[in-house]
């Protein structure tokens, strides 16, 4: 069974900068993707990020390109987002997600059947 596992959620100041990893766990496929998705408080999940097994190809949400970064160590299924320049408006809980194969970059949340438990990010101004 697929488990995706993140770490990294943290409480910081605006303008700082904090870092998210995810390992998925009993999770074998070559062509997949994985991203990272947020939630902040009565607002809808959104993708923040993604980014493709094979060529290493990302798509980001406009609200953070410039500002996180996400990469792929792909031979240990783990993904991470480097976040800088955190504001408020960063908050949220923070989800790791990875594809079933994938022949492309995907990013949509329906793509993406597998989830981790999410972890916290708090940006205080």
């Amino acid at each position: 069974q697929v488990q995706l596992v993140e770490s990294g959620g943290s409480s910081v100041q605006a303008g700082e900068s904090l870092t998210l990893s995810c390992t998925a766990h009993e999770y074998t496929y070559s062509w997949y993707d994985m991203a990272w998705f947020r939630q902040a408080p009565g607002k809808d999940r959104e993708a923040v990020a993604s980014i493709y097994s094979i060529d290493g190809s990302s798509w980001y949400a406009d609200s953070v390109k410039g500002r996180f970064n996400i990469s792929l160590d792909s031979a240990k299924y783990t993904v991470t987002l480097q976040m800088s320049s955190l504001t408020p408006e960063d908050t949220g809980g923070y989800f790791c997600a990875a594809t079933d194969p994938s022949w492309g970059l995907r990013w949509q949340e329906s793509w993406f059947p597998y989830w981790g438990q999410g972890t916290q990010v708090t940006v205080s101004s």
